[in-house]
């Protein structure tokens, strides 16, 4: 089951992202990493660089939150 907390206000930086495999991981403000796939970014480009200042949605996905609806 699936769980997406939209307008939750996170905001964070990309601090890895590999194109070829399309995960990334985003540090949040409040310290907590949260893994993502390109697909959650939210422009379609499912590309994204590293240092990349993102504001993002949650979403509860196979027992744990990932990033969502990542915008720049």
């Amino acid at each position: 089951m699936t769980e997406l907390v939209r307008g939750s206000g996170h905001r964070g930086v990309v601090v890895a992202f590999d194109e070829q495999s399309g995960l990334g991981e985003i540090d949040g403000s409040d310290g907590v990493k949260h893994a993502f796939h390109c697909i959650e970014i939210a422009d379609g480009s499912r590309s994204i660089g590293v240092g990349a200042e993102v504001s993002f949605d949650l979403l509860a996905k196979f027992g744990r939150w990932e990033a969502a609806n990542i915008r720049s």
